[in-house]
């Protein structure tokens, strides 16, 4: 049975007290809290066995090469990679994407040929191949979804042609809570010749994510999203053709022979990971998706449908609150506006209320125009939110609405 109360004891921040009050985060979205087992996982590096990895060949430096690289097989494992060499570290999502693009993408992507993503993306899914265009000569073209935010398969089919090179997109979008369906996208990109890049950032910290069924060429994720650190990321490339692209970043570990006159690359993942990285951040997102593994994605699911159906209900509650993005195969975001209030308003009547949402274009500014509004505020669910959490939302919600309406 799952208990979100014995849960939220895992996670200390939840301990903290806000002018004698405890604060209902709903801003997982944005970064999830983490586990008390993360900060022990990346505190037993530091104060047990840190070094830097691949370089020494004493007792902590093989603990935390072996470490690190255990890190890369759990990724590996999380997302049903058929190599833990298709594993590239980043700093972040948004660095995965921009490798795609410099390095494949430069390659690739030439005069006349077409990117194709949509309306929905978060702007490290778009600004990239936008500038890849520019500087390459290729268009970007771009998918709308219907008014409620459901993706519409024959408008992406319509944009979808032999010209297509790339179809950029995210598998749940961060401002309406879209799900797109990811394989079917995949299946026809391949078979008009293109190649598809998977943004699974909002995903995979709530729905399992299995790359070869899929067929995806490429996908990326942050680390702080799965309940663990900042400052790493991945990337996930088809081996065939990770090996095919050039460095993205030049420096050490990532050579496999240096002379004045010559350097030759390594082998995939480290050509990819120039210079020291973030051994312990990637050790402690491992520890995170551990987390996620022992709870298990069934519970997970089944406790956040739950709550995303009580969320919905509850926040009908609200006069003149109009939730946008409404579509069937939705996840636990919940973008919102309240008649003429404006989000700022309403999010500093909520902090007062210790309750924690976002307000503003969430990085997806085209979403949010094309919805009719310029900042939007979004109340969003991760595997610790409560009921409670959503009961204080609407109580705070039901207070800014009237503050605002007498005034």
């Amino acid at each position: 049975m799952y208990d979100v109360y014995k849960i939220r004891k895992d996670f200390p921040i939840f301990d903290v007290l806000v002018n004698g009050k405890p604060v209902a985060y709903l801003d997982t979205t944005a970064s999830a809290q983490k586990p008390q087992s993360v900060f022990d996982t990346m505190r037993r590096v530091y104060y047990e066995f840190y070094a830097n990895p691949h370089r020494g060949t004493y007792y902590f430096a093989d603990a935390i090469t072996a470490a690190y690289e255990q890190a890369r097989k759990t990724v590996q494992k999380f997302i049903n990679a058929g190599d833990n060499r298709e594993i590239i570290f980043t700093r972040n999502a948004t660095e995965s994407i921009n490798l795609v693009a410099a390095t494949w993408g430069l390659q690739n992507i030439h005069t006349g040929d077409e990117i194709l993503i949509s309306e929905a993306e978060h702007h490290a899914n778009l600004v990239p191949w936008q500038h890849l265009c520019k500087i390459s000569g290729a268009e970007l073209k771009v998918f709308p979804l219907a008014d409620n935010g459901e993706y519409v398969a024959e408008e992406f089919l319509a944009r979808l042609n032999e010209k297509t090179k790339l179809v950029a997109v995210s598998a749940m979008s961060n401002v309406l809570g879209t799900m797109f369906p990811i394989k079917e996208i995949a299946a026809a990109a391949h078979n008009v010749g293109a190649k598809v890049l998977i943004d699974a950032c909002q995903f995979a910290v709530h729905y399992p994510i299995d790359v070869q069924a899929v067929d995806c060429d490429f996908l990326a994720f942050s680390g702080h999203k799965v309940y663990g650190p900042t400052g790493i990321g991945v990337l996930y490339g088809k081996a065939e053709i990770l090996k095919k692209m050039p460095p993205y970043q030049f420096g050490g570990d990532m050579i496999e022979n240096v002379t004045f006159e010559k350097t030759t690359f390594a082998d995939i993942p480290a050509r990819f990971e120039a210079g020291t990285p973030a051994s312990v951040q990637a050790i402690g997102m491992a520890e995170g998706i551990h987390y996620i593994e022992r709870i298990g994605f069934d519970n997970i699911i089944t406790h956040e449908n739950e709550l995303i159906k009580y969320t919905t209900e509850r926040l009908s509650e609200v006069p003149q609150l109009k939730i946008i993005g409404t579509a069937k195969n939705k996840g636990g975001v919940f973008s919102f506006a309240v008649g003429n209030i404006h989000p700022q308003d309403l999010a500093f009547v909520l902090n007062k209320e210790n309750v924690a949402i976002r307000i503003g274009h969430h990085c997806a500014q085209p979403i949010v125009n094309r919805m009719g509004y310029n900042s939007l505020a979004r109340a969003s669910l991760g595997l610790y939110t409560s009921k409670e959490d959503i009961d204080a939302l609407v109580a705070a919600l039901l207070k800014a609405e009237k503050f605002f309406r007498e005034e």
